[in-house]
Order: structure tokens, then C-alpha cells, then sequence
């Protein structure tokens, strides 16, 4: 079966990897919007999804815990094709999905509502969606309330987005500062205006359980709006460095932590050993985080995918102190199969296109175009060897 592909996919990617998330981190800013997903809709399972190359990272959820799975076996990989809800009332009888596993085992989900959540230029970064074990009917109601979450989703993703990138030029950007702080404002300004009005609506709708949580929405962006009031307030950017530096630098052994524990599933899944080493001079020196987590991500779910089980995947991490920056070496190297010439000039040239992994798993052919991307919009370099039998290895550096 061909695999669904967006027609401006590699463009997307490119969206998703700018806003620099980490999928690890990202349930305590979504959860109360998936809870309110599943009352909304009277669902047992919400979830907010977000689609990279490889990979469908359920970054908060509801009657579930927090997972990730192979793009190729979602349900939202349909979803994130168009602007409309994409909906699925009987899973089991879908020849797309009834022998997925979250179909055939438990859960043994029937019932599938999904939305995308579209950025303003147009990039679906993924998901809303509202699953259970019985067939449903969402009514227009329900459709224009999860529609407002979905839109509440992507204004969140945005708000950590430009959080990130204040801080990152925080030092000489205080211009930047402030119409970062405005621009933060005026969408959640509007959505506590949009809740005020659900919650005043509420009984006519029919819907009175849904206000209880209307109000986390209310609180949440509240406190969001304290935090570009404190931001537009400063009068120097350390005030703003300590209120962002905590989640917006890394340091080698957050770094290695990040890595074992988003990849190791994967890796886990293929029976594939996946290690982290480091040097121990630099451990704890701070850096930021800038898209590390979208190049190496990358780089060992391929790595992963083209290793066969029982064979391994070594991460080794390096940090250099300059003298007005640093450089981080990072090396994957794997055990699987082996790069042509061809195909090392390919990636260098950004072309490679997709093939199949070593269990048969499908390919997008978007994930080293993308590292090679991401690499030279920082100035780093990408170096690859690969020797018959033995190993592939990339070779990362980049000055932060």
C-alpha cells in the first residue's frame, strides 16, 4: 500500500523542525486540551500528535499514557493530508487499519475523529484526534469546539516557539523582545475571550460538563499572559534568561538522557541495542538546544531503520569550549546496511530519496534531506562514511 504522503511534506518538515520542540517535554502545556478533547467529545482517548518523518510522537494524551509508533501504522498520517476532520467510524472494517495493533489488541479501538493542526502559513504539524471502542457521532457542536482546541493547540506550539527564539537572541534583540511578547498577547488574549463566550453559552449547547474545563484553558492562558507581561517589563535580558535558559538549553547529559529516552523505544521495538556515550570534560556545560533534538533525532531513527535486530546503534556526544562559542561533535554510526557512493553524494547534495528499512519498514524519503537541511541553515558540517559489512557512520558539527 502506497504510503500518504502531504504534497508539501519536505516544506512542513521544515515548519515542524523551526519550532525546535522537544517531545519529551510537552505534556504539561497540552494536557488540559486533551482532556477537554475527550469530555468534548465523549471519548475515552484524546490525543495531540505530532508527525515527523519517521515518527508519530503522541506529546500529550487522555485514557492513554504518553507513546509514539511508526508514522506508517497511524491514523493521522490521513488526517494531516487536507484541512478538513478526517473521521473513521469503523477502524475494524477499514482495510487501511484493521490489522493495526491498536485495532487487533488492546485498546481494540473501533472509532477514530482527527483534525489537523494547521500553522498559519498553511503546515499541518499534526494532530488533534479522539478515539474509542464504540462507533460515535460528533455532532456540528462538538466539531466547532474540538476545532477551537485544535486552534489553541497550535497557538501553545506557538507561543514555546517564540519563547524559544527570544531566548536564543535575547542578548542583542530587545526590539525582538518586545513584538515577540506583543505577538504572544493576541492569541491568547482571543481564546480567553472565545472561552468567556463558550462558558457562557455553555447550557444552551448542552454541554455544561465542558466548563469545568473551559476554565484550565482560561487559567493556562492567563498565566501565559503573565509571562509576556514579565518579558515586556524587563528592562535587561538577564531578568529574561532566567526565567527561559531551563528549558531552552541542553547540556551533554540532558542531551544523552533526551535521546536513550525518546529513541529507545524504537530501538527497543526493533530489538536493536542503542547506546549514548560522552566525553565527561564538558558533561554539564550548558548549551542551547537549537534543533538538536530534529538533526539527531533524525539521524538515529535512520539509523535504526536500516539496522538489523540484534545489531546496535552508538551515539557519541563531544563538546569543544572556544572562545566565544562552542562546538558539539556528534557521530551516529550503526551496524546496518551499507551506503553507496551514490547514495553518500545524494544526501550531500540533499536528493536521497527513500528506501526500505531492514524489517521491511517504509520510507518517506525526507529524513537525511532534512538533517542535511537543518545542518547547513546552522553552518555546521555533515560527514559520512560507510564500509561494506561493517558500519555507516554521520558525522555532525556544529558551533552554538
Amino acid at each position: 500500500m502506497k504510503l500518504p504522503i502531504p504534497k508539501n511534506e519536505f516544506q512542513r518538515l521544515v515548519q515542524l523542525a523551526g519550532y525546535d520542540l522537544d517531545q519529551s517535554d510537552l505534556e504539561k502545556h497540552l494536557k488540559d486540551l486533551t482532556r477537554l478533547a475527550a469530555k468534548v467529545a465523549g471519548a475515552d482517548i484524546s490525543l495531540v500528535n505530532l508527525i515527523d518523518t519517521y515518527t508519530q510522537w503522541s506529546v500529550a494524551t487522555e485514557g492513554i499514557p504518553v507513546m509514539q509508533m511508526p508514522r506508517e501504522d497511524s491514523v493521522c498520517q490521513y488526517t494531516i493530508l487536507g484541512d478538513e476532520p478526517f473521521e473513521v467510524k469503523d477502524l475494524r472494517g477499514d482495510e487501511r487499519f484493521k490489522e493495526k495493533f491498536y485495532v487487533t489488541d488492546d485498546p481494540s479501538l473501533r472509532y477514530y475523529w482527527g483534525i489537523p493542526l494547521k500553522t498559519e502559513e498553511g503546515y499541518n504539524l499534526g494532530a488533534l484526534c479522539v478515539m474509542d471502542k464504540e462507533t460515535k457521532q460528533i455532532s456540528p457542536e462538538k466539531v466547532e469546539l474540538l476545532e477551537i482546541i485544535a486552534d489553541e493547540i497550535v497557538n501553545r506550539l506557538n507561543i514555546i516557539k517564540s519563547v524559544g527564539m527570544l531566548q536564543s537572541e535575547v542578548k542583542n534583540a530587545k526590539e525582538k523582545q518586545l513584538r515577540v511578547a506583543h505577538d504572544i498577547r493576541g492569541p491568547i488574549g482571543g481564546i480567553i475571550g472565545l472561552a468567556q463566550i463558550i462558558k457562557e453559552q455553555g447550557d444552551n449547547n448542552k454541554l455544561t460538563d465542558v466548563l469545568e474545563f473551559i476554565k484550565i484553558i482560561q487559567n493556562s492562558g492567563k498565566s501565559l499572559l503573565d509571562l509576556a507581561d514579565e518579558i515586556l517589563s524587563s528592562r535587561d535580558g538577564e531578568q529574561i534568561k532566567s526565567v527561559l535558559n531551563a528549558e531552552n538549553e541542553y547540556n551533554l547529559l540532558i542531551l544523552k538522557d533526551k535521546l536513550l529516552t525518546l529513541y529507545g523505544v524504537q530501538a527497543k521495538q526493533k530489538q536493536v541495542h542503542l547506546k549514548v556515550d560522552l566525553n565527561d570534560e564538558h558533561a554539564e556545560a550548558p548549551f542551547p538546544k537549537v534543533k538538536l533534538l530534529q538533526i539527531l533525532g533524525n539521524l538515529i531513527s535512520n539509523a535504526i531503520k536500516f539496522t538489523p535486530p540484534e545489531g546496535s546503534v552508538t551515539v557519541r556526544l563531544g563538546l569543544k569550549e572556544k572562545a566565544n562559542s562552542k562546538e558539539l561533535a556528534v557521530t551516529v554510526t550503526d551496524t546496518g546496511t551499507r551506503m553507496t557512493e551514490e547514495q553518500i553524494a545524494h544526501i550531500q547534495q540533499g536528493t536521497e530519496q527513500t528506501t526500505q528499512g531492514t524489517a521491511g519498514e517504509k520510507g518517506y524519503g525526507f529524513g537525511l534531506p532534512l538533517v542535511k537541511h537543518l545542518i547547513d541553515s546552522m553552518g555546521g558540517s555533515l560527514k559520512i562514511e560507510s564500509k561494506l559489512g561493517e558500519y555507516s557512520r554521520f558525522e555532525v558539527r556544529l558551533s552554538i
